[in-house]
C-alpha cells in the first residue's frame, strides 16, 4: 500500500505544480496527440492510479489492484483531458467585433430599404451588437436575417433567413 500512496503522492504533486506554473511538458510532447498528454493529465492519471490501486490493495490484493488503478487513473486524466479543453476553449472576456458576426443571425428592427441601410441586432458571445444592415432586397421589422459579411466596423450585410421545410 505504501507504494501506491508514494505514486499517488508523486501524481498529486505533478498535478498541484502544473496547476500552479503551467505545463511543464509545453513543447516537450507537441508530436503526440493533442492535450491529451499535458501534465495536468498525467499528473491526474499518476495520482488516480497509485491512490486507486492503495484503497482497494488490501481486499482485493496486489494483483488486481493494479487494473483497478489503471482503470481510476484512466478516468481521472480524461477528466482532466475533458476540463483543460474545457477551460481552453471558453469564450474569452475580448470584445466582439464586426467580424465576429459573419454566419449569425440576427433581427431587423428598422426597415432595410432597398438601396439603403436598416438596422439589426445580432446576438455575438451573449452581446446584443446592432448594426448598420444592407441588403439586396427589402427586409421588413421583425424579420429573422443572417450575416453575410461585413462592409464596415458598424454596418453588415444580411439575408433573410429561410423558414424551415415541414
Amino acid at each position: 500500500m505504501t507504494t501506491f500512496m508514494v505514486i499517488g503522492l508523486v501524481g498529486l504533486g505533478l498535478l498541484l505544480v502544473s496547476l500552479v506554473v503551467g505545463d511543464l511538458f509545453d513543447g516537450a510532447l507537441d508530436a503526440l496527440a493533442g492535450d491529451a498528454f499535458s501534465s495536468a493529465v498525467i499528473g491526474a492519471f499518476v495520482a488516480a492510479t497509485g491512490f486507486g490501486a492503495a484503497a482497494v490493495q488490501g481486499t482485493v490484493g496486489t494483483a488486481l489492484a493494479i487494473p483497478v488503478g489503471l482503470v481510476t487513473g484512466t478516468a481521472f486524466a480524461w477528466f482532466a483531458w475533458w476540463l483543460t479543453r474545457l477551460l481552453r476553449d471558453g469564450s474569452s472576456d475580448s470584445t466582439p467585433t464586426t467580424d465576429d458576426t459573419i454566419g449569425r443571425d440576427g433581427r431587423v428592427i428598422t426597415p432595410i430599404p432597398a438601396d439603403g441601410l436598416g438596422v439589426v441586432d445580432v446576438l455575438v458571445g451573449g452581446h446584443t451588437m446592432r448594426l448598420n444592415a444592407r441588403a439586396e432586397q427589402p427586409i421588413e421589422p421583425g424579420t429573422a436575417v443572417h450575416v453575410t459579411g461585413v462592409l464596415s466596423p458598424t454596418s453588415v450585410t444580411v439575408a433573410p433567413v429561410w423558414p424551415e421545410i415541414s
